[in-house]
């Protein structure tokens, strides 16, 4: 581009398609990638939940017996056991927590519900909230008759397959807040479906945090493998296409977030969630696609990144600006760990980027056409590493270190949101488009690498990285140079 006039250049990637649910419920962890950044324990004096609960296991405590609870339709096999276990813990925390929070309504539990098998013959259906079971792969809250329903044949074995246990608990917890939203009359008629599924995913938040301080009768959440399963189901059952009108569950940033929201803050932030509050944490941030997008996507190439490169310049003006080295990564630079495909050498200012592979990071990714699937495709998945590096180099102009995994780690990815933001500007001439976040979030979940230090070195805790990356696209820099020093 030259002259006075330039145009912007779009950086999202299509969405990878999964598998669609109907009405409301899902969850699902993460087919990672390959991690290639090495991996640091997760600091007990950085992490919002009890250090206990970063390493124990994840999932059904052994030796607990299950609640007396029943299903109609259920065939007493593990999946039933494991969302009645879920939904008599979810009681008991709702019964204790309800009127901290509240001030209409008296807490009542959900005491009705109902299993099928979406596999079944249509003979075999059953009626849940006014409406057949055949093939109807999903869980959700009925609010007329204030029931919880699930197919067992195929939803939950896929959730806890791909996810793990507490993925599936996730789900019922999910649900189970539309109970709590209806009961305490948060919203209207005419409330908008984001609200009611963002309130549900902060809800279901705030009783996995209550998990993993080791709160629940049935179940043990980690906060390294197994919340990271949590999230990669959110993740799956996310709004895939942003184009599209029916759309009511949120992004997978904003799930993320709405997850995180609750996990951090309780049950007061859910209580909170409304059109206003979604659409001020919007902001600028692209929601659908304008015209173009989709058919101006950057190619990772060395162009590309320069293009990139200069607009980081405009942002970021350093005294002694970086090399960009697109032949390869910096090799022999110590503390740098020469990490593929790009890294960031202090003894030379160098950013050295092995394009092709970086390239890889851009198309589509191994297990992204599987349902349910928590790979996100698009090119931002591949800018944001590249981002990452250039962060470093800021980093280090300001003389700040440039090696731990939950400091520099963290706050490199922090201020690569803070980028990011700062892209979906009107002028900026590299543009932040929709999906972007979500390919983002999609591979930090998976490797992390855009939140690692100079040495390659992550945070064991996916929720850590995806939370510093939200922290600095939503709050700025700086909560980034506050949070992580």
């Amino acid at each position: 581009m030259t002259g006075t006039r330039r145009w912007p250049v779009m950086l999202s990637g299509l969405l990878a398609t999964a598998l669609l649910l109907a009405g409301c419920g899902g969850a699902a962890t993460n087919n990672a990638v390959p991690q290639q950044p090495q991996a640091a324990a997760a600091d007990s004096g950085s992490w919002p939940a009890a250090g206990s609960a970063q390493n124990e296991p994840s999932g059904p405590r052994a030796g607990v017996p299950d609640a007396p609870l029943r299903a109609d339709n259920g065939d007493g096999g593990e999946m039933d056991r494991l969302a009645l276990n879920t939904i008599a813990d979810l009681g008991d925390f709702w019964k204790t927590e309800y009127g901290k929070t509240f001030d209409k309504g008296t807490f009542v539990p959900v005491n009705h519900f109902f299993s099928w098998d979406a596999r079944a013959p249509q003979e075999q259906q059953i009626t849940f909230c006014r409406a057949g079971t055949y093939h109807v792969v999903n869980a959700a809250y009925c609010s007329v008759d204030q029931t919880i329903g699930w197919d067992r044949g195929v939803l939950l074995p896929l959730i806890s397959q791909k996810y793990g246990k507490m993925a599936v608990v996730m789900v019922l917890a999910h649900e189970y807040g539309h109970s709590i939203q209806h009961l305490a009359r948060l919203n209207g008629f005419l409330t908008p479906g984001l609200v009611l599924e963002q309130q549900a995913d902060c809800f279901a938040g705030v009783f996995l945090r209550h998990v993993a301080d080791g709160g629940s009768t049935h179940f043990t959440l980690n906060t390294t493998d197994g919340l990271n399963g949590v999230l990669g189901a959110t993740v799956a059952v996310r709004d895939q296409d942003p184009n599209n009108p029916h759309n009511v569950h949120g992004s997978a940033f904003e799930r993320v977030t709405a997850v995180q929201m609750g996990w951090q803050d309780g049950a007061v932030a859910c209580k909170n969630i409304n059109r206003k509050e979604i659409q001020k944490r919007r902001g600028e941030l692209p929601v659908t696609y304008k015209p173009g997008d989709e058919e101006g996507q950057l190619p990772v190439d060395n162009n590309s990144l320069n293009l990139v490169a200069g607009a980081l310049a405009k942002l970021y003006p350093l005294p002694q600006p970086p090399r960009f080295d697109y032949s390869g990564i910096v090799k022999n630079c110590a503390p740098a760990a020469g990490v593929e495909p790009a890294s960031y050498c202090p003894a030379s200012g160098t950013i050295g980027t092995d394009v092709p592979e970086l390239a890889k990071r851009a198309g589509q990714q191994a297990g992204d056409n599987e349902p349910l699937s928590a790979m996100v495709d698009g090119n931002y998945n591949a800018f944001i590493v590249f981002v990452s590096r250039y962060m470093l180099a800021v980093e280090q102009s300001r003389k700040l270190s440039l090696t731990g995994a939950d400091t520099a780690g963290l706050r490199t990815v922090c201020l690569a949101g803070v980028v990011s933001t700062k892209f979906s500007d009107p002028g900026s001439e590299v543009q932040l488009t929709a999906g972007d976040l979500d390919a983002a979030v999609s591979g930090l979940l998976a490797d992390g690498l855009a939140a690692s230090d100079v040495g390659g070195k992550v945070v064991a805790s996916g929720y850590q990285r995806i939370d510093a990356f939200r922290t600095g696209v939503l709050d700025g820099e700086a909560a980034c140079l506050s949070n992580y020093k």
